[in-house]
Protein backbone atom coordinates (compact mmCIF):
# COMPACT_ATOMS: atom_id res chain seq x y z
CA UNK A 1 0.00 0.00 0.00
CA UNK A 2 1.36 3.35 -0.97
CA UNK A 3 -0.13 6.42 0.72
CA UNK A 4 -1.88 8.72 -1.71
CA UNK A 5 -2.38 11.99 0.08
CA UNK A 6 -4.97 13.98 -1.74
CA UNK A 7 -3.53 17.32 -0.66
CA UNK A 8 -5.98 20.15 -0.70
CA UNK A 9 -8.39 18.67 -3.25
CA UNK A 10 -11.93 18.61 -1.94
CA UNK A 11 -11.15 21.22 0.68
CA UNK A 12 -12.78 24.59 0.87
CA UNK A 13 -9.98 26.70 2.36
CA UNK A 14 -10.48 29.21 5.10
CA UNK A 15 -10.05 32.16 2.72
CA UNK A 16 -13.63 33.25 3.29
CA UNK A 17 -13.20 33.09 7.04
CA UNK A 18 -10.02 35.13 6.79
CA UNK A 19 -11.85 37.82 4.82
CA UNK A 20 -14.64 37.92 7.37
CA UNK A 21 -12.07 37.92 10.16
CA UNK A 22 -10.20 40.90 8.75
CA UNK A 23 -13.40 42.94 8.85
CA UNK A 24 -14.90 41.49 12.00
CA UNK A 25 -11.60 41.34 13.82
CA UNK A 26 -11.11 45.10 13.75
CA UNK A 27 -14.41 45.57 15.51
CA UNK A 28 -14.79 42.41 17.53
CA UNK A 29 -11.28 42.34 18.94
CA UNK A 30 -12.36 45.32 21.08
CA UNK A 31 -14.31 44.04 24.07
CA UNK A 32 -17.99 44.38 23.20
CA UNK A 33 -18.78 45.52 26.71
CA UNK A 34 -16.67 48.61 26.03
CA UNK A 35 -17.58 49.32 22.40
CA UNK A 36 -21.33 48.79 22.65
CA UNK A 37 -22.15 50.21 26.08
CA UNK A 38 -22.15 53.53 27.85
CA UNK A 39 -21.94 54.29 31.54
CA UNK A 40 -24.69 56.29 33.16
CA UNK A 41 -24.65 57.09 36.87
CA UNK A 42 -22.50 54.11 37.69
CA UNK A 43 -24.49 51.68 35.54
CA UNK A 44 -23.76 50.20 32.14
CA UNK A 45 -26.42 50.62 29.45
CA UNK A 46 -26.32 49.07 25.98
CA UNK A 47 -26.16 51.60 23.15
CA UNK A 48 -28.00 49.08 20.98
CA UNK A 49 -28.94 45.40 21.38
CA UNK A 50 -26.12 42.90 20.96
CA UNK A 51 -27.07 39.90 18.88
CA UNK A 52 -25.01 36.89 17.92
CA UNK A 53 -24.90 36.68 14.09
CA UNK A 54 -24.65 32.88 14.34
CA UNK A 55 -27.86 32.33 16.33
CA UNK A 56 -29.86 31.50 13.21
CA UNK A 57 -27.83 28.33 12.67
CA UNK A 58 -30.13 25.32 12.94
CA UNK A 59 -27.55 22.57 13.06
CA UNK A 60 -26.61 19.84 10.62
CA UNK A 61 -29.50 17.58 11.48
CA UNK A 62 -28.63 13.91 11.65
CA UNK A 63 -24.95 14.44 10.85
CA UNK A 64 -21.63 14.72 12.67
CA UNK A 65 -18.45 16.76 12.26
CA UNK A 66 -15.08 15.00 12.47
CA UNK A 67 -12.10 16.88 13.88
CA UNK A 68 -8.60 15.67 13.01
CA UNK A 69 -5.45 16.83 14.77
CA UNK A 70 -2.32 16.34 12.66
CA UNK A 71 0.92 14.99 14.03
CA UNK A 72 4.24 16.78 13.56
CA UNK A 73 4.86 15.16 10.18
CA UNK A 74 1.37 16.05 8.93
CA UNK A 75 0.79 12.50 7.75
CA UNK A 76 -1.06 10.59 10.45
CA UNK A 77 -3.77 12.06 12.64
CA UNK A 78 -2.80 12.25 16.30
CA UNK A 79 -6.26 13.34 17.45
CA UNK A 80 -9.59 12.06 16.09
CA UNK A 81 -13.00 12.95 17.47
CA UNK A 82 -16.53 13.62 16.28
CA UNK A 83 -18.92 16.38 17.36
CA UNK A 84 -22.68 16.04 17.42
CA UNK A 85 -25.11 18.71 18.64
CA UNK A 86 -28.63 17.40 19.25
CA UNK A 87 -31.30 17.34 21.91
CA UNK A 88 -29.75 20.08 24.02
CA UNK A 89 -26.43 18.25 24.23
CA UNK A 90 -23.05 18.50 22.53
CA UNK A 91 -21.39 15.11 22.40
CA UNK A 92 -17.69 14.83 21.65
CA UNK A 93 -16.64 11.25 20.94
CA UNK A 94 -12.92 10.48 20.93
CA UNK A 95 -11.65 7.72 18.66
CA UNK A 96 -8.35 6.10 19.77
CA UNK A 97 -5.77 6.75 17.07
CA UNK A 98 -4.36 3.19 17.26
CA UNK A 99 -7.77 1.61 16.61
CA UNK A 100 -7.54 -1.36 14.23
CA UNK A 101 -9.74 -1.06 11.14
CA UNK A 102 -10.11 -3.11 7.98
CA UNK A 103 -10.55 -0.30 5.50
CA UNK A 104 -12.67 -1.01 2.44
CA UNK A 105 -10.14 0.60 0.11
CA UNK A 106 -6.79 0.12 1.86
CA UNK A 107 -7.13 -3.01 3.98
CA UNK A 108 -5.98 -3.51 7.61
CA UNK A 109 -4.44 -0.45 9.28
CA UNK A 110 -4.61 1.87 12.25
CA UNK A 111 -7.35 4.46 11.92
CA UNK A 112 -4.85 7.31 12.32
CA UNK A 113 -3.14 6.29 9.05
CA UNK A 114 -6.33 6.55 7.02
CA UNK A 115 -5.90 10.24 6.20
CA UNK A 116 -2.40 9.66 4.82
CA UNK A 117 -3.70 6.95 2.47
CA UNK A 118 -7.00 8.37 1.28
CA UNK A 119 -7.35 11.96 2.44
CA UNK A 120 -10.30 13.51 4.24
CA UNK A 121 -12.98 11.87 2.08
CA UNK A 122 -11.66 8.42 2.99
CA UNK A 123 -11.75 9.36 6.67
CA UNK A 124 -15.36 10.58 6.48
CA UNK A 125 -16.46 7.54 4.47
CA UNK A 126 -14.84 5.00 6.81
CA UNK A 127 -16.02 6.71 10.00
CA UNK A 128 -19.54 6.95 8.62
CA UNK A 129 -19.45 3.17 8.18
CA UNK A 130 -17.81 2.42 11.53
CA UNK A 131 -19.80 4.90 13.63
CA UNK A 132 -23.12 4.17 11.88
CA UNK A 133 -23.70 7.89 11.56
CA UNK A 134 -23.20 10.31 8.63
CA UNK A 135 -19.90 12.21 8.98
CA UNK A 136 -20.62 15.12 6.67
CA UNK A 137 -18.17 17.85 7.66
CA UNK A 138 -14.59 18.10 8.83
CA UNK A 139 -12.17 20.35 10.65
CA UNK A 140 -8.47 19.66 10.17
CA UNK A 141 -6.11 21.33 12.61
CA UNK A 142 -2.46 20.92 13.53
CA UNK A 143 -0.86 21.50 16.90
CA UNK A 144 0.22 25.04 16.02
CA UNK A 145 -3.38 25.97 15.30
CA UNK A 146 -4.53 24.75 18.71
CA UNK A 147 -1.70 26.66 20.37
CA UNK A 148 -2.53 29.86 18.46
CA UNK A 149 -6.20 29.83 19.41
CA UNK A 150 -5.48 28.91 23.03
CA UNK A 151 -2.89 31.71 23.28
CA UNK A 152 -5.31 34.27 21.83
CA UNK A 153 -7.85 33.18 24.44
CA UNK A 154 -5.28 33.86 27.16
CA UNK A 155 -4.62 30.17 27.70
CA UNK A 156 -6.96 27.42 28.88
CA UNK A 157 -7.53 26.10 32.38
CA UNK A 158 -6.37 22.50 32.85
CA UNK A 159 -6.03 20.41 36.00
CA UNK A 160 -2.74 18.64 35.23
CA UNK A 161 -3.18 15.16 36.75
CA UNK A 162 0.46 14.51 37.69
CA UNK A 163 4.01 15.83 37.44
CA UNK A 164 5.20 15.78 33.83
CA UNK A 165 8.87 16.17 32.99
CA UNK A 166 10.63 15.18 29.79
CA UNK A 167 13.47 16.56 27.69
CA UNK A 168 14.43 15.62 24.12
CA UNK A 169 16.90 17.97 22.48
CA UNK A 170 16.64 16.20 19.10
CA UNK A 171 12.95 17.18 18.91
CA UNK A 172 13.37 20.50 20.66
CA UNK A 173 10.97 19.17 23.27
CA UNK A 174 11.07 20.32 26.90
CA UNK A 175 8.12 19.46 29.15
CA UNK A 176 8.13 20.60 32.76
CA UNK A 177 4.68 20.79 34.37
CA UNK A 178 3.65 20.51 38.00
CA UNK A 179 0.47 18.70 39.00
CA UNK A 180 -2.64 20.75 39.73
CA UNK A 181 -4.98 23.36 38.20
CA UNK A 182 -3.22 25.91 35.98
CA UNK A 183 -3.56 27.94 32.79
CA UNK A 184 -1.72 26.33 29.88
CA UNK A 185 -0.63 28.02 26.68
CA UNK A 186 2.31 28.09 24.29
CA UNK A 187 4.98 25.44 24.81
CA UNK A 188 3.39 24.25 28.06
CA UNK A 189 0.14 23.37 26.28
CA UNK A 190 2.06 21.71 23.45
CA UNK A 191 4.06 19.66 25.95
CA UNK A 192 0.92 18.58 27.78
CA UNK A 193 -0.63 17.35 24.51
CA UNK A 194 2.54 15.64 23.28
CA UNK A 195 3.46 13.88 26.55
CA UNK A 196 3.61 10.11 26.14
CA UNK A 197 6.45 8.99 28.39
CA UNK A 198 4.69 6.77 30.90
CA UNK A 199 2.94 3.43 30.98
CA UNK A 200 -0.50 4.77 30.09
CA UNK A 201 0.15 4.86 26.35
CA UNK A 202 -2.70 5.98 24.09
CA UNK A 203 -5.21 5.92 26.96
CA UNK A 204 -3.19 8.52 28.86
CA UNK A 205 -3.03 10.73 25.76
CA UNK A 206 -6.78 10.40 25.26
CA UNK A 207 -7.38 11.46 28.84
CA UNK A 208 -5.17 14.54 28.47
CA UNK A 209 -6.76 15.41 25.14
CA UNK A 210 -10.14 15.15 26.82
CA UNK A 211 -9.13 17.66 29.48
CA UNK A 212 -7.87 20.11 26.83
CA UNK A 213 -10.91 19.67 24.56
CA UNK A 214 -13.42 20.32 27.33
CA UNK A 215 -11.54 23.37 28.53
CA UNK A 216 -10.94 24.78 25.03
CA UNK A 217 -14.54 24.38 23.85
CA UNK A 218 -15.85 25.69 27.15
CA UNK A 219 -13.83 28.87 26.67
CA UNK A 220 -14.53 29.19 22.93
CA UNK A 221 -18.27 29.03 23.47
CA UNK A 222 -18.36 31.94 25.91
CA UNK A 223 -20.31 34.88 24.47
CA UNK A 224 -17.30 37.21 24.43
CA UNK A 225 -15.29 34.68 22.42
CA UNK A 226 -18.00 33.55 20.00
CA UNK A 227 -18.15 36.99 18.43
CA UNK A 228 -14.35 36.90 17.99
CA UNK A 229 -14.45 33.51 16.26
CA UNK A 230 -13.77 34.77 12.69
CA UNK A 231 -10.73 36.70 13.92
CA UNK A 232 -9.49 33.70 15.91
CA UNK A 233 -9.78 31.43 12.89
CA UNK A 234 -8.05 34.01 10.70
CA UNK A 235 -5.16 34.16 13.15
CA UNK A 236 -4.78 30.38 13.02
CA UNK A 237 -4.54 30.69 9.21
CA UNK A 238 -3.17 27.66 7.38
CA UNK A 239 -3.23 25.59 10.56
CA UNK A 240 -6.99 25.06 10.25
CA UNK A 241 -8.86 23.73 7.21
CA UNK A 242 -12.55 22.92 6.97
CA UNK A 243 -15.35 22.44 4.47
CA UNK A 244 -17.62 24.68 6.56
CA UNK A 245 -18.07 28.36 5.91
CA UNK A 246 -17.47 30.93 8.68
CA UNK A 247 -21.19 31.23 9.52
CA UNK A 248 -21.57 27.45 9.74
CA UNK A 249 -18.52 27.19 11.96
CA UNK A 250 -19.65 30.07 14.15
CA UNK A 251 -23.12 28.57 14.33
CA UNK A 252 -21.71 25.25 15.45
CA UNK A 253 -19.79 26.95 18.26
CA UNK A 254 -22.88 28.94 19.24
CA UNK A 255 -24.97 25.77 19.37
CA UNK A 256 -22.29 24.11 21.49
CA UNK A 257 -22.31 27.08 23.83
CA UNK A 258 -26.03 26.71 24.50
CA UNK A 259 -25.98 22.97 25.27
CA UNK A 260 -24.48 20.64 27.84
CA UNK A 261 -21.02 19.41 26.84
CA UNK A 262 -20.31 15.70 27.22
CA UNK A 263 -17.03 14.01 26.28
CA UNK A 264 -16.71 10.28 25.75
CA UNK A 265 -14.22 7.91 24.19
CA UNK A 266 -14.82 4.61 22.49
CA UNK A 267 -13.78 1.68 24.72
CA UNK A 268 -10.72 -0.22 23.46
CA UNK A 269 -8.29 -2.96 24.47
CA UNK A 270 -4.69 -3.38 23.27
CA UNK A 271 -3.56 -6.34 21.17
CA UNK A 272 -0.65 -7.28 18.92
CA UNK A 273 -0.73 -8.52 15.33
CA UNK A 274 2.42 -9.29 13.34
CA UNK A 275 4.46 -7.45 15.95
CA UNK A 276 2.38 -4.27 15.69
CA UNK A 277 0.43 -2.85 18.63
CA UNK A 278 -3.23 -2.01 17.91
CA UNK A 279 -6.36 -1.21 19.88
CA UNK A 280 -9.42 -3.41 19.53
CA UNK A 281 -12.02 -0.64 19.61
CA UNK A 282 -15.71 -1.15 20.33
CA UNK A 283 -17.44 0.75 17.57
CA UNK A 284 -21.08 1.69 18.28
CA UNK A 285 -23.76 -0.38 16.62
CA UNK A 286 -26.67 1.27 14.83
CA UNK A 287 -28.80 1.46 17.99
CA UNK A 288 -26.01 3.10 19.98
CA UNK A 289 -25.15 5.50 17.19
CA UNK A 290 -28.68 6.83 16.96
CA UNK A 291 -29.62 6.60 20.62
CA UNK A 292 -28.10 7.53 23.94
CA UNK A 293 -26.16 4.37 24.76
CA UNK A 294 -22.61 5.70 24.47
CA UNK A 295 -20.38 4.78 27.40
CA UNK A 296 -19.20 7.92 29.13
CA UNK A 297 -15.69 7.65 30.51
CA UNK A 298 -14.16 10.43 32.62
Amino acid sequence: MTPKHQGSSGWRSMTTAIGVGLIAGLFLSIPLSRSLTQKTAGTTTPLFPISNPFNAWKGFGDRDVVVLGMDAGRGNTDVIFTIRVAGGETRITQIPRDSYINSRNFGPMKVNALYAYGGIEAVKSELTRLMHRPISHHILVNLEGIRTIADLLGGIEVDVPKRLFYQDQSQGLYIDLQAGPQVLKGKDLEGFLRWRHDGEGDFGRLGRQQLVLKSLFSKLTRAENLVRLPALISAAGRNIKTDMGPLELGGLMTAMGTTELETTRLPAKPFFSNGISYLDTEWPDAAEANGSLYRFLF
